[in-house]
C-alpha cells in the first residue's frame, strides 16, 4: 500500500472481508492470519474466546469484518498492521492450502485486491510526484529570492564603494580603484570584461587602455576619468583617436566630472563614423541605487548615440524623471 495513514477505503475493506476467509481453512486460522500481520492480541482476544466457547456462533467472514473494522477505527496506531494485512493478501500464493472449492475464487479476489492497491498506489505516486514538483518549485522560488537579495546587496555595496571614491585624496590610487570598480560593475550583469592593458610597438608602450567590454557582440573601448573639472575636447580626442584606429570597435567614456559643451560636440561629429558613448558617474550611482541593469543601460545609451546622435543620453535618470 501507499504511505498514506488513512483507513482502508470502503471498496478495499469489502474485498479484504471476502478474501481473507477464503485464504485459510478455519476460524482460528483467520485469527492467526491477523496475529501474524501484527494485529494486537487485545483486538482479537474476545473473538478467540467466542470461537473457543461456541465455534458455530460466528463465521470466518464475521471475524474478518470485525477485526478489519477495528483496525480501521484504531487510526494511526494500527497503520502498521493495516499495511501488513494488505501486503500479505497481495503476496499470497499458497492457494493449495485453501479449501478446494475456494481456490479459484480466492485467486480472483487476490488479483482484485492487487489491482485495487496498484491503482491506489499509482494515484499516490502521482500525488507524491506533484508534491515533489511543488517542493522543487518552492525551492527554486526560494533560491531565486535569495539570489535577488544577494544581487541587491552586491549592487548596494558597489554603489557605496563607488560613492566612497570621492573621499580619496590620492588621485592615482583613486584612478586604479575606479577602473577596478567599473570592471566589477560591468561584469555584474554579464558583460565580458577585459581589464586595463597596454599596447606596445617595438617594445615601447604607445597606448594605455583602461579596459574593454563586450555587449551583444559589440566591443567598447573604455576610458575612465575622475577629474575635478569637466572633460574638454582635448582630453576626449585622445580616446576618439584610439577608437578610430580600430575597426568594429565602439568608444565608451566615463567621467566623474562631466563634459564641456566642446567635448560633447566633438563626440557628436565623431558619430558620423563611430559609435561613441559618454557616461557620467552619477548615472551609475543612480542605476545601482535603483537596482537597474548595467547591460540594458549601456544598450540604451549606445542606441541613442547610433540612431539619435546623442552621445550623452541618460536613460536611468530620464526614466526616473518621467
Amino acid at each position: 500500500m501507499s504511505n498514506d495513514p488513512f483507513h482502508y477505503p470502503s471498496e478495499l475493506l469489502g474485498l479484504l472481508i471476502d478474501t481473507i476467509p477464503r485464504l485459510v481453512r478455519s476460524k482460528l486460522d483467520v485469527l492467526d492470519f491477523f496475529r501474524s500481520a501484527g494485529v494486537p492480541e487485545p483486538m482479537t482476544a474476545d473473538l478467540r474466546r467466542q470461537v473457543a466457547a461456541d465455534r458455530g456462533s460466528i463465521s470466518k467472514y464475521a471475524i474478518a469484518r470485525t477485526v478489519l473494522n477495528r483496525l480501521n477505527q484504531d487510526g494511526d496506531r494500527s497503520l502498521g498492521p493495516r499495511r501488513e494485512v494488505v501486503r500479505r493478501v497481495c503476496e499470497f500464493e499458497a492457494f493449495s492450502t485453501c479449501w478446494s472449492e475456494d481456490q479459484l475464487t480466492a485467486k480472483g479476489l487476490v488479483a482484485d485486491v492487487r489491482s485495487l492497491v496498484n491503482t491506489k498506489d499509482s494515484f499516490t505516486r502521482m500525488r507524491q510526484e506533484q508534491e515533489r514538483e511543488r517542493a522543487e518549485r518552492l525551492w527554486q522560488q526560494r533560491e531565486a529570492a535569495e539570489a535577488l537579495q544577494r544581487q541587491r546587496a552586491e549592487r548596494e555595496a558597489l554603489r557605496q564603494r563607488l560613492a566612497g571614491l570621492a573621499s580619496m585624496t590620492n588621485a592615482h590610487q583613486r584612478g586604479i580603484a575606479f577602473e577596478k570598480l567599473l570592471n566589477e560593475l560591468f561584469a555584474l550583469d554579464g558583460l565580458r570584461v577585459r581589464e586595463s592593458f597596454t599596447v606596445k610597438e617595438d617594445g615601447e608602450v604607445v597606448e594605455q587602455i583602461d579596459g574593454l567590454i563586450e555587449l551583444a557582440g559589440q566591443q567598447y573601448l573604455v576610458e575612465a576619468k575622475w577629474w575635478n573639472a569637466p572633460l574638454g575636447p582635448g582630453v576626449t580626442a585622445q580616446h576618439l583617436v584610439r577608437v578610430h584606429n580600430r575597426a568594429d570597435v565602439r568608444g565608451l567614456y566615463i567621467s566623474a566630472s562631466g563634459y564641456t559643451h566642446g567635448a560633447i560636440s566633438q563626440c557628436v561629429e565623431a558619430l558620423a563614423s563611430k559609435v561613441v558613448v559618454l557616461a557620467e558617474i552619477h548615472e551609475l550611482l543612480f542605476l545601482l541605487e535603483q537596482q537597474g541593469n548595467i547591460a540594458d543601460w549601456l544598450a540604451a545609451k549606445a542606441r541613442a548615440a547610433a540612431v539619435d546622435r546623442v552621445p550623452l543620453f541618460r536613460p536611468s535618470v530620464q526614466a526616473a524623471a518621467s
